[in-house]
């Protein structure tokens, strides 16, 4: 069975608060019966009916329970001429960032405990 397409336009003249359809990755989704469970409100569904809400749903960052649950309101994909390029984020978890902010003394933690230091040994001796 072929997967059924839809175009842009026909998503936008779709959506509203009763018939809440939207785009998230090129795919089309009708969450009209899921409106009410919706953990952050039906308000925020029927802010984006008809448009691509690709954007507002990576934001919010949810999770993978969430993004499998959205399956069964998958109503089909968008046509060819209209997609767009999904872009996914991209996360770096290695420490490349530490190494270069430790490059520098003043940046690092050793500025602060030097300063500590120097500054508990003047105290000591002008006043003891």
């Amino acid at each position: 069975m072929a997967e059924k397409t839809f175009t842009r336009k026909q998503v936008a003249d779709s959506g509203n608060a009763k018939n809440v359809l939207f785009i998230i990755n090129n795919d089309v989704y009708d969450v009209s019966k899921f409106i009410d469970e919706h953990p952050g409100g039906h308000e925020v569904l029927v802010a984006v009916a008809g448009k691509d809400g690709t954007e507002e749903f990576e934001d919010v960052g949810h999770s993978l329970d969430a993004k499998e649950l959205m399956l069964k309101y998958k109503l089909g994909t968008l046509v060819a001429e209209d997609r767009v390029e999904v872009k996914k984020k991209q996360y770096n978890w290695s420490d490349n960032d530490t190494k270069d902010s430790d490059s520098g003394f003043m940046s690092s933690w050793k500025f602060p405990l030097l300063l500590g230091v120097v500054v508990t040994v003047l105290y000591s001796y002008l006043f003891a």
